[in-house]
């Protein structure tokens, strides 16, 4: 699944293709991809002949900024006239990714969501797994009072509210491991499974070590090696690990220089030992026994 720095490799991509896209078609190829009340054919009306504006990320979640010429006013001459057309909400979940095509392409057989612009050039969203969503939110409401999810996300690892205070205090006296901590999103937004292990390995924490035991020392590592390890992974445009493109179809290059993940029976980087694997959570977990401790 893209976790937070393919997510804003992706939005950085959005942001610089669409720049005064204005909606001019929608074709909805399934539609479950739709999770916004009234399903495709509210979506697509209210989305059609919308301009795309400012694109922000939360956690996981995409959402972008949505505007529409208005009728009623009366701008001055050479300027155009804009209200609210509310937002346009995205998950990738799994497999999702977007595609960009200047030209007329035949779609494959994973795609989702079609986009002309007034131009004819097409965003194309692409699912393998179809887990991926998509929400239209009216104007004047905030993205959360439809994408429900955005809700309980906890602070961004960037922010000023991720730190180790808080962290101990959102930790005191949990049970679960560190591992399964960093995988709740109402704890940190947007961290997944790769980088919850890199970032224990970088804080020489182990991964199953009781979340409300670590120290004082552990939980400022911790949030120190977060933020270093998404910062370089953000740099390199995400990971190799996954089926995450980027809109020209390229992947990250963060894969490479991974410490631990996807690195089982191999001899660590920085002491020689084997990296242990092991399912923790129900999730594939790496860690140097030795490194880690």
């Amino acid at each position: 699944m893209p976790e937070l720095p393919e997510v804003e490799t992706v939005r950085k991509g959005l942001a610089d293709r669409l720049a005064n896209f204005q909606i001019q078609r929608i074709e909805v190829c399934r539609d479950r991809a739709i999770a916004s009340p009234g399903g495709v054919k509210e979506f697509t009306s209210n989305m059609s002949g919308a301009f795309i504006g400012e694109w922000y990320r939360r956690g996981k979640y995409l959402f972008s900024s949505l505007h529409r010429e208005s009728s009623s006013l009366n701008p001055s001459e050479g300027h155009k006239a804009f209200i609210d057309g509310g937002w346009w909400g995205i998950h990738l979940r799994m497999t999702g990714y977007f595609q960009w095509h200047e030209q007329k392409t035949s779609p494959c057989r994973h795609t989702r969501v079609r986009l002309w612009n007034t131009t004819g050039k097409e965003l194309r969203f692409v699912d393998i797994r179809s887990f991926g969503q998509m929400w239209w939110v009216p104007p004047n409401n905030l993205p959360e009072t439809v994408i429900t999810g955005l809700r309980n996300l906890g602070p961004e690892p960037f922010s000023k509210e991720f730190n180790p205070i808080y962290l101990e205090a959102r930790l005191k006296g949990k049970k679960n491991t560190i591992k399964s901590a960093l995988l709740d999103q109402s704890v940190v937004a947007g961290t997944g499974n790769i980088y919850a292990d890199e970032s224990l390995f970088q804080a020489g924490i182990l991964p199953n070590k009781p979340s409300g035991e670590l120290n004082k020392i552990e939980l400022k590592k911790l949030c120190s090696s977060l933020i270093s390890v998404l910062k370089v992974s953000i740099g390199q445009g995400g990971t190799t690990f996954s089926d995450f493109r980027d809109l020209e179809g390229l992947n990250g290059n963060y894969g490479g220089q991974s410490w631990v993940y996807r690195k089982g029976g191999q001899p660590c980087r920085r002491c020689g030992t084997p990296i242990l694997r092991k399912r923790i959570s129900g999730r594939s977990t790496h860690w140097c026994p030795r490194c880690q401790n």
